[in-house]
């Protein structure tokens, strides 16, 4: 009963995550804020449709898994907008904080291995690290794209940032990292990303 208790404390826990706002826009409810919980699940459910487009093969269901647990850590640092450069600067100091607290609720053996899992995503090393985090990047650009720039107007995003921030994407799919750059193109020709 007690592994049980443990377990479901994080799920609780985990409810937080829902309040956790980002910076995009929902495609579908235009004035209404993205939360990292659908954050999450989007791009894992993306990781599931996208497969292919991996630069090396990829077991996909640890794909799935380090984005379903990527952001969790939101729950205490907070979502750190990927153009804030100055927020950026103890990011992993106060997630990896995060990660020890929130996995650290669960029985040791299950936390140690989710809190691994979170490390290999934040490392970026393995084939399925690097095309999890390709996602990551790639579908805040999406919406953006489909938001007529919202967040990169709201921001005054340059397209220098947005190729540089996420260059990343290229290390885990050159297809994805074509389309971010048309992407990006095109939402400098329409005005939505400075030049």
């Amino acid at each position: 009963m007690e592994r049980l208790e443990q377990q479901l404390t994080l799920l609780m826990e985990l409810d937080k995550l829902k309040s956790v706002l980002r910076r995009t826009r929902v495609v579908s409810a235009e004035k209404r804020l993205e939360n990292s919980a659908e954050h999450s699940w989007h791009v894992a459910l993306m990781a599931l449709l996208l497969e292919e487009h991996a630069n090396e093969p990829v077991d996909i269901t640890k794909v799935v898994k380090m984005l379903l647990l990527h952001d969790v850590v939101e729950i205490d640092a907070g979502d750190t907008f990927v153009y804030d450069v100055q927020a950026s600067k103890d990011q992993a100091e106060r997630e990896l904080k995060a990660a020890h607290r929130l996995f650290g609720l669960l029985p040791k053996e299950q936390g140690d291995e989710l809190l691994a899992l979170w490390l290999e995503f934040e490392e970026a090393q393995t084939p399925e690290a690097k095309f999890g985090k390709a996602l990551d990047r790639l579908i805040p650009m999406l919406l953006n794209y489909h938001n007529q720039g919202q967040s990169w107007i709201e921001h005054g995003v340059t397209s220098q940032q947005a190729l540089t921030i996420n260059k990343k994407i290229e290390a885990g799919s050159e297809t994805l990292w074509q389309k971010a750059q048309q992407l990006i193109s095109e939402a400098v020709a329409n005005g939505w990303l400075k030049a």
